[in-house]
């Protein structure tokens, strides 16, 4: 039989290991379960030999590929990709490396549409004056409030929840611009959305979803210069990693009005109970919410269970994402 090994912390029973993918697993191997923290060295030296399938975040360097002669997959669940895998040797020895990445796509989406018409129809403001009993009736309560239909929206990154993100946007007939230097123009024409320059998307989006996954090339490249081209009062959703922007700066200028903000993401997290952001003004926030929720978890197991079924008869996965081995190296995962 072949052997499955689980190695999947932070990731815990609940959220990987139900009684009915127990089940799943079983009836394709035999495993070997380690959760509460990383495997100790010596469980997967043990398994190194026997295993076929790695489901975690597993070190697995080259001489411990080299020990493994019948891996077949290393599937991430913590939905990154971490600097503990010798990538291109694992493609050279045809091993699949795989992450749940896409299965947070669809919520996260979803949040920041919510965001984004919160911030534009004023609803938590709105909420706060009501409770406040300093409330406006009507258009007397709409000086403020814009519309995301017809809206100029601006993505800065392309990756998997700009992709979800886009299909829930269409119903808005928004006019879509992206900045994604990784990505050709003639690809995101085949997603009804153009290709623009980073300044363009910043000065002209009424609506701003920051989506980028952080890198060692871009961390900080949304710096207080570039902030301050986002354009005035603009709807400004800050929902990938906080990496990518200067944080302070960020958090500042939606504090003085220059552009209102949601934001789901933290520089540290769980975030200090005295960080600045706690009393920002103009923010909508809420704790990294946005791509954990049980229905994203439900979808993690279903495509490891099919991943895992596909390569153990020989064929290729088809529902988790695949490692590139350069951009996995660039990724800068917590």
């Amino acid at each position: 039989m072949p052997l499955i090994f689980l190695d999947p912390y932070p990731r815990n029973e609940a959220m990987v290991f139900t009684d009915d993918t127990r089940e799943a697993l079983e009836s394709l191997g035999d495993l070997v379960v380690h959760f509460g923290s990383r495997a100790p060295d010596a469980l997967v030296e043990d398994i190194l030999p026997r295993v076929d399938v790695i489901v975690g975040q597993t070190a697995m360097p080259r001489e411990r590929i080299d020990r493994a002669p019948n891996l077949k997959a290393i599937l991430n669940v913590k939905a990154n990709w971490e600097p503990n895998i010798d990538y291109a040797h694992a493609q050279g020895r045809g091993i699949y490396v795989l992450s749940s990445a896409p299965v947070m796509g669809m919520a996260v989406a979803e949040m920041a549409l919510g965001h984004a018409i919160g911030l534009g129809r004023g609803i938590t403001a709105g909420d706060r004056a009501f409770r406040a009993g300093t409330e406006r009736y009507s258009i007397d309560g709409n000086g403020r409030a814009y519309s995301l239909h017809g809206a100029e929206v601006g993505l800065i990154g392309f990756g998997n929840l700009a992709r979800d993100l886009v299909p829930l946007l269409a119903p808005f007939r928004a006019r879509i611009s992206v900045y994604d230097p990784w990505l050709s123009p003639e690809y995101l024409s085949r997603f009804g959305v153009a290709a623009a320059p980073l300044d363009e998307v910043l000065e002209k989006s009424r609506f701003l979803f920051i989506l980028a996954g952080a890198t060692s090339e871009n961390e900080g490249f949304l710096d207080r210069a570039k902030l301050q081209q986002i354009t005035p009062d603009a709807s400004v959703i800050l929902i990938s990693r906080a990496e990518v922007v200067d944080f302070d700066a960020f958090v500042e200028l939606a504090d003085s009005g220059h552009f209102r903000a949601a934001i789901d993401v933290y520089p540290e997290e769980p975030a200090p109970a005295d960080v600045p952001v706690r009393t920002s003004r103009n923010t909508v926030l809420t704790s990294h919410l946005a791509g954990g929720i049980h229905d994203s978890y439900r979808r993690m197991r279903e495509w490891m269970v099919d991943d895992i079924r596909q390569v153990l008869a020989g064929h290729p996965p088809l529902m988790m994402q695949r490692a590139e081995p350069r951009q996995a190296l660039l990724g800068r995962s917590r």
